[in-house]
């Protein structure tokens, strides 16, 4: 199996990971064949998952642009991936000359890309980190650098959740990085769900094991579980929704494609909570 360039070492590209599938969906460049192979199988049961993706970034897009029009400049993405076109610190940076923007992610290869694109930008960081471990990301010198916690952050928690078990404590690991977030701080979050898929539970149950045979288990959870990630936060309008239903902004489905068009994008739900 042919190395690219890019790819850092030591990285073993005979596994797939998550981060670089959905690079795969988004229609990037930086995925191994394995990484290719499982995104196809996922699609076999799940043909829409690209536009469930796609869905994710748009929301994730207007929930930037929402926190800095209400005077929150500072973003800690988790579970960022591998920033592709339109991410976080493009969108935030083009609102706000002030926004600083920290990436967190444990994939090697999201990391490496992170700080490959980023070189020289003084207002972005990469951390290399798990949100298992929320103490690692707070003590990580980047966010330190980058971030007052003592002023409102948007944490970011896009398409990531979903990717914890329960054994793993995800509601404890959220209800800790929000104790140490001032008050007035945002919470955006989308996961994924069998509510809203254009499809038989048990066929959408295909996508679920393809992630569990890469072992990457896919926890689908219900819209009311989804919610207690919200604990200790007010949801804002209009509350936890398919993601094209959360602020739908015309201007920018019509420049992209409308999103609403595809059953597949209100697949799983979207929200922005305040910390009170």
């Amino acid at each position: 199996m042919e190395r690219p360039a890019w790819a850092p070492a030591g990285i073993d590209i005979s596994v797939p990971s998550v981060s670089r599938i959905y690079d795969y969906y988004l229609g990037g460049s930086h995925n191994f064949e394995v990484d290719r192979q499982a995104a196809r199988r996922a699609m076999e049961f799940m043909p829409g998952l690209p536009k469930v993706m796609q869905a994710n970034r748009a929301f994730m897009r207007r929930a930037v642009r929402h926190a800095v029009a209400e005077g929150v400049t500072q973003f800690l993405d988790i579970g960022s991936g591998i920033p592709t076109f339109g991410n976080v610190h493009e969108v935030a940076h083009a609102a706000s000359t002030e926004a600083s923007v920290v990436y967190v992610d444990h994939d090697p290869v999201a990391v490496a890309h992170s700080r490959a694109v980023l070189d020289g930008d003084e207002r972005t960081g990469v951390v290399a980190a798990d949100l298992r471990k929320p103490q690692e990301i707070l003590a990580a010198p980047e966010v330190g650098r980058l971030l007052d916690l003592n002023r409102p952050v948007a944490l970011l928690l896009v398409a990531v959740l979903h990717f914890i078990e329960d054994a793993d404590e995800p509601y404890a690991a959220v209800a800790e990085l929000r104790d140490a977030l001032a008050p007035g701080s945002l919470l955006v979050l989308t996961h994924a769900s069998y509510e809203g898929i254009p499809l038989t539970q048990e066929v959408a149950g295909g996508v679920v094991n393809v992630y569990r045979d890469i072992r990457n288990p896919l926890v689908m959870r219900t819209r009311e579980q989804v919610g207690g990630f919200f604990d200790g936060f007010d949801l804002l309008e209009p509350g936890l929704v398919s993601m094209p239903d959360w602020r739908p902004d015309r201007t920018e489905a019509l420049a992209e494609g409308d999103e609403s068009e595809d059953p597949y994008a209100f697949s799983g739900f979207g929200g922005v909570g305040r910390k009170a």
